[in-house]
This record gives C-alpha cells, structure tokens and sequence, in this order.
C-alpha cells in the first residue's frame, strides 16, 4: 500500500474508492494521472481484479504508454494485461475479433485520413460534381463529423436538416458522395479512423450477443480527459458498462478546448444525469503554479456559466505578479516578447527550454519567430512547420520566386500545376528534356511549346506562359507588396484557400495573409530603402536558408498553439496576441457556448505556467494587408486587477495608474482611449528618415537633449539609466510615446 502514501487526502480516495460510477473532477496541475494509474494498479494489487477485465482509455497512445509502465513498477507484468490505449485502438482491437458479424473480414484495412481523401477525389471526379465545390477536405471533414454523431449515411440522406444545410452551401451531393464513399470502402473491406468508432457502436447496437460478450467481460472502464469525449465515444462507453456500471471518468470541464473536433462538453457537465448514484471526487489542489497564477486563472474560468463548481488552491509560493505586455503593433510585440525572454534567461540563469510562446492561430507565429531570430535564440515550432516553411507559404514565395526569375526550375515545378490547370507530372517532364537537349531553359520551352509538347495542353501551357509575364510586368512597376497581392490573387491561390472553409483551410489562408501582412509592413518599413519584390525575397532567403545548426544544445525556446499545449507546461509562459477577434476568434462569437469554450482555452493557456506568466497584444496589427486598429481582448478584463502589472520594460507602452476599482477593467478601458486619441495612421506614418541620417555618439547623450530615431521620429531624453552592463535612456517621443533604449543598439542623431 505504499503507493497510497505518495497521495494526498483527496487524491487518495479517489484510489480507493473503487466500485460504482465514479467522476474524478481534475483541476489543472492536480495529479490526475497519477490518481488515474495508482486507481488501476489497486484495482489489481488490492482488490485482485483480473487486469483482462479493465479497459482504461486515453486519447493518446503516448499518455496510454506511459500509464502502463507507471502501473507496471507497482503490479509488475499484469499490467501487460490490461485492456489500455486510444479509444481506437482498443475498439479496432474489438472489430478485429468481431468483423464477420459487420460483413467484413479479419483482416479489414483501415485507411488513414490520406487514403480517404483520395477516395473521396476519385468518386467526386466519377459523379461529375466540381472538385473546387466538392473539396475533399471539405467533404471528408463533414462525413466525419456525421460518423461521430452516429449518423449513417442512410440517416443522413433521410434528413432533411442536413440536406438542406448542404443544398445552402452549395454542396447538395454531399449525402450521395456519403453514401458511395460508405459502399465503396465496404466493397474494399476497409474502414477509415471513424469507422472504428461508428462500427463498434453499431456492433453494440446491432448483435446483442456481441456486446454481451463485451459487457461479461470487461468489469472496470475507465476514461481519461473524458471532457473531450464525442457523442459516439459516449455511447459506447455507456453500453459497455451497463452491466456492472463500474465507470470511472477523469476530466476537467474546464480544460474542454475541443468542440471544433466533435468533442461535447455535455458528456462530463450531465454525467450526474445517467448516473444519479455517481461518486464525485474532486482534485482541486494544483501542484504545478504559483498561487498568483492559480488565483487569477480562478477569475477566469468563473466568468463561464456552464461549468462543474470546484475551486482550485495551491501550496506553492505566492510567486510574481502577471506582467501584462502592451505593444504598438505586432512586429514589436514579438521584439519585446523575444527581449524578455533574453533577459529573464540571463537574470535568472534559466535555459531557453524553459520558454513557451503559445498564440491561437500558427499564422502568429511568423512576428515571433522573426524577433527571436534578430536576437539569434533558438527556437522549435512544435506541432506544425515553421512559418516560411508551410506549404501554402511555399507555394506562393515560389510563385513569387518565379515572377522574377523565370530561370528558376524548382518554382516552376511546384506552380506549374498550382493550382490545378490540367498540367501533369508527364508534360513536365517532357518539358524538362526538351530544355536539356536543346541546350536552353524550360521557360524557352514554354513560351515554344508547340515544337516541343505536342496535344491539348499547349494551349494551357500559353495561358500559364501569359500569366507569368504580367506578373513580371506586375513586378516591374510595383512595389513589393502590391506585387505580391497581384500574384497571390491571379494566380488563384488565393481563391483557392479562401474557398476551404474547414479548420485546416482557413488556417492555411490565414498563414497566406499573414505572408503578406509581412510584405507590407516590409514596404512601409522607413529604415528600408528598397520597396522591391526582389529585395524582400532577399531577406526572407536570409531568414529561411540557414547554415547548418552545428551546435549540439537542444535548448530552445518553444512555440506553439495553445491547443497544442495542452498537458504541457513550462516555467515561463507567454501569451501573445489578446486582442479581441483574434483572442478570443472572431469565429467563435455567435454564441454564448463558443465564447465559453474560447475563455477555457484562455484558462489552459494560463495554467501551463508554473513560475512566470506573461501576456501581451498589439495596438495595431496587420491583417489581411491592412493595418488595423486593435481592442485588448474581453478576458484581460476577467483578470483580477491583483494579479497583474504592466511591463515598461523595452520600450513598452507605459501602465495606467493603479485605481482603487477593477485594475483590469480600468486598464483596459485606459487602452480603448489611448487608441482611440492616438491614430494609428500618426503613430506609423508621420515620420521618414532624411536619406542623410547618420546616428550620433550617445556617449554624450544627457537628459533634456533633443533627439532624432530613424523609426520613431523626435524625442526628448526624460531619463538616463547608468546601471548594468548597457545605458538605457527613456525618450519621449512626439508620435509614439515614451520609449525605453538600449543605447549600445539604438541609432540616435542628437540636435543641439
């Protein structure tokens, strides 16, 4: 029983406490794995349950592997025995044994999501339907979601609801694409990632023998993160345990940051409902935050009303006031971002893996990623490329690539047939040995292609040789950011990403703006001389063909969604981009639910922060190639005004005085004014270097000089900081406010 030692009072008799439906409400930081993995391992050890009749579910084969050895030191090799893994590995486990009763084989394929898209493709070509209408992705998205609602396609194509919602958006085959696809993949003796849960639940539903088998069987179920549970998951579960309803379920509802997946919140907020005899223990003390952390998450999440009431504490030191970073615009938030992080490392004697940026959306991750490369940290993007490295990034900077240079045979590849124009893997490579064996570029073969590639596509190879030569004209006569917009638009990638309206479709298009969002600050940049298309690729080619690393520390500062983040946490957290339409999303505002389920995702950023958290927003950020004025998001006003500072640090914008009332709501409605006296049109537009500007020796400089910045126009010296290892001087700008200056970097011209 010494493992029992290791719990505290709450922990414990959620071990303990075996039999019966139970619910194990977990706050952020409290153990839950560790109250989830001892709970198995007394089950085996203490109560002497088979480990062949405890089905315990995760949803990742990580999390499952790691519980199963952290059982294994108490119980030994019975844990081996254990029915554990992903919710759909262990339900194909079962179809496995079962198939012949579905009409399929033992050993029935299971497609990954590439091969069912693929699928999708080849029936939507042979039904004669638009590919551009009928996008795979779209379309294998919406089947999904029906499987995990436990639709079919035959009640799907009985619906009038559905059918109606798909004839709205254009789209009104999309019950007969179901209905094939379903047929097709049957015919194949295949099942695709939704069918090993819509199959098992019509398993159970359709051959009662089966799931008496099952329900004999399996005596304990036990679920982790139930929170992100979908309908059909739900089903399941509740048919296995009916009989003996031994049901554990471990979750936070407070951590359900999954609705746009199919997960449903109901699942753990109504659970009491199935279950009026339910046991319900609550781990409510968080080991991993400081108590200003845990306190200030509290006022979040207690803004949502649909919730489970428990009220999270620590023991841990009080720790460090929230600091709360204001910037002008989205390229100096990532500055002052990237600057306090170099300086708490080097305060703190902390390592760069001690650092998380978490934003909601990857196209943020560009500002950030720029700044820490100017102050040569290192850093990973976890869970999706670098910016510069993402497909649709690539696709357009080689389109822009090959605007200039019509040399260039690797753009030429990757846009030739971007998007889709009926130019196929054979013409190319028919072009490519036309230029090889007459000695002259594939272009030359392009703009001749009559005597080269013979058929119908010599007439879509004109209009693709047309379209690049006024790009190159566009190129020619415009700067670089109204060049870039005609290329992005005439090309039709624009379109193209515009049209996908599934998740991964509007990031992709949001990854697109923000490229140009880039482009534009680079053209209205004052301390660059040169506005060109070839100038900027220039700089990004310095960004993104880096030399080897060499160095072997695997030490980085890390970036990622904050949907990404979840059960991670680091010492230092930074929040970046809380600015209302972007944190919360502008696409999440239609109701009070999705609201809700955007503060918890602010409530898990939050707790990933164990010592130190950081928040921050622009005043002004780019979007769409259009500089925009930005409101400081609602949830900094559900902060309590106690747990936060404004950083001055960098050059920040200075803090409103604390008042007496809502620090938060004060601060905010103090930015609102501050934007809205101080037009953003002033702040970034009113001041140009003379071309003669030369910076002076700041050795000399004194309070009260007058001074010239390159960027910032006039100021005033209001304060010189002799102390550290560099001089700061704060300067009071005439356009955009007091600034903080490291003087060994700033480039300043003193008047006399």
């Amino acid at each position: 029983m010494d493992y029992l030692d290791q719990l505290n009072d709450a922990q414990r008799e959620g071990v303990i406490n075996t039999e019966g439906p139970t619910m194990i409400i977990a706050g952020a930081g409290s153990g839950k794995t560790r109250v989830l993995t001892f709970r198995i391992a007394h089950l085996i050890r203490e109560k002497q349950v088979d480990p062949f009749s405890i089905m315990a579910l995760t949803f990742t084969n990580k999390a499952a592997k790691e519980m199963r050895e952290r059982i294994e030191t108490v119980v030994g090799s019975d844990a081996r025995n254990l029915w554990m893994g992903t919710f759909h590995s262990v339900f194909a486990r079962i179809l496995r044994a079962e198939a012949h009763l579905l009409g399929y084989a033992k050993s029935f394929t299971i497609y990954d999501t590439d091969d069912s898209k693929s699928l999708l493709k080849t029936i939507i070509k042979e039904l004669g339907l638009d590919d551009a209408t009928y996008k795979p992705n779209t379309v294998y998205n919406r089947i999904s979601a029906a499987k995990n609602s436990l639709i079919g396609w035959q009640d799907y194509l009985a619906n009038p609801e559905l059918r109606s919602d798909d004839a709205s958006n254009m789209r009104p085959e999309i019950g007969n694409i179901y209905k094939t696809y379903a047929l097709r993949c049957f015919k194949a003796g295949a099942m695709d990632f939704d069918d090993l849960l819509f199959n098992t639940d019509k398993l159970f539903k359709e051959h009662l023998e089966a799931l008496n088998k099952y329900q004999n069987r399996i005596k304990y179920v036990l679920v982790d993160e139930f929170q992100d549970t979908n309908l059909c998951q739900y089903f399941i579960i509740r048919k296995l345990c009916s009989m003996w309803e031994n049901i554990c379920v471990v979750g936070d509802d407070a951590q359900s940051i999954y609705g746009f997946r199919g997960a449903d919140i109901t699942n753990i907020l109504n659970f009491e409902r199935d279950y009026p005899d339910l046991k319900i223990f609550k781990l409510e003390q968080n080991y991993r935050s400081t108590q200003t952390i845990v306190e200030a998450a509290n006022t979040v999440i207690q803004k949502n009303k649909a919730q489970l009431p428990k009220t999270v504490w620590t023991a841990n030191e009080e720790g460090n006031l929230i600091e709360l970073i204001k910037a002008v615009s989205d390229n100096e938030e990532g500055r002052l971002v990237a600057s306090s992080i170099f300086e708490e490392k080097m305060q703190h004697q902390l390592k760069f893996s001690d650092f998380v940026i978490l934003y909601r959306t990857n196209s943020q991750s560009r500002a950030m990623e720029e700044a820490l490369r100017r102050m040569n940290i290192k850093y990973k993007v976890v869970g999706g490329l670098s910016f510069y490295q993402r497909k649709e990034i690539k696709d357009l900077l080689a389109y822009l690539r090959f605007s200039i240079n019509q040399n260039d045979e690797a753009s030429l590849r990757r846009i030739i047939n971007l998007p889709k124009r009926g130019i196929g893997d054979t013409t190319v490579d028919k072009l490519i040995v036309a230029a090889n064996d007459h000695g002259i570029s594939i272009w030359d073969v392009l703009q001749n292609a009559t005597s080269f590639v013979g058929g119908r596509v010599t007439g879509t190879l004109f209009d693709f040789v047309t379209l690049i030569k006024r790009f190159a004209l566009e190129v020619e006569r415009k700067d670089a950011y109204d060049a870039a917009f005609e290329i992005a638009k005439g090309s039709g990638l624009l379109r193209e990403l515009y049209e996908d309206k599934t998740v991964e479709g509007l990031s992709r298009y949001e990854n697109v703006q923000e490229l140009l969002n880039a482009i534009k600050e680079y053209v209205e940049d004052p301390e660059k001389t040169e506005k060109s298309l070839s100038a900027f690729l220039q700089d990004v080619s310095l960004i993104t063909n880096q030399d080897e690393d060499k160095d072997k520390d695997p030490e980085k500062v890390t970036l990622m969604t904050i949907h990404m983040a979840k059960g991670l946490e680091f010492k230092y957290v930074y929040i970046v981009g809380l600015e209302e339409d972007l944190f919360p999303s502008q696409m999440m505002l239609s109701s009070r639910a999705d609201l809700e389920e955007e503060r918890r995702l602010f409530y898990v950023a939050i707790t990933r922060a164990q010592k130190r958290l950081f928040l921050s927003y622009a005043l002004t950020r780019y979007r769409f190639g259009r500089l925009k004025n930005c409101e400081p998001s609602r949830f900094l006003d559900d902060l309590d005004q106690r747990y936060i500072k404004v950083s001055t640090r960098f050059g920040g914008l200075e803090s409103a005085p604390r008042s007496s009332g809502n620090y938060a709501r004060s601060l905010v409605n103090g930015i609102k004014r501050t934007t809205s006296s101080a037009p953003v049109t002033k702040a970034t537009t009113s001041y140009r270097a003379p071309s003669d500007f030369t910076p002076s020796d700041t050795s000399v400089l004194k309070e009260g000089m007058k001074v010239e910045h390159p960027k910032f126009g006039y100021g005033t010296v209001t304060q010189l900081d002799e102390t550290g290892a560099d001089r700061k001087a704060k300067i009071l700008f005439d356009d955009f406010g007091e600034k903080t200056l490291l003087l060994s970097f700033a480039k300043l011209r003193i008047h006399t």
